[in-house]
């Protein structure tokens, strides 16, 4: 298998990483509550997703 001639510099190195970063995630609107949710989730306010209520949500009403 070859092998590098030289170690690649700390600048080059950094250079590389420098892209590495955290992005936000994707937020959407859920189409039934209109809370915050991200896509292609099942809104954990109201469980729907789709137009369909897949997830039974329990309310904690103190």
């Amino acid at each position: 298998m070859a092998q590098p001639k030289r170690r690649w510099s700390k600048a080059r190195t950094h250079l590389k990483r420098s892209t590495w970063k955290i992005e936000n995630p994707a937020i959407a609107t859920c189409a039934h509550c209109h809370e915050p949710v991200q896509p292609h989730r099942a809104c954990s306010n109201c469980g729907y997703y789709n137009g369909k209520q897949v997830v039974e949500v329990k309310n904690d009403e103190k």
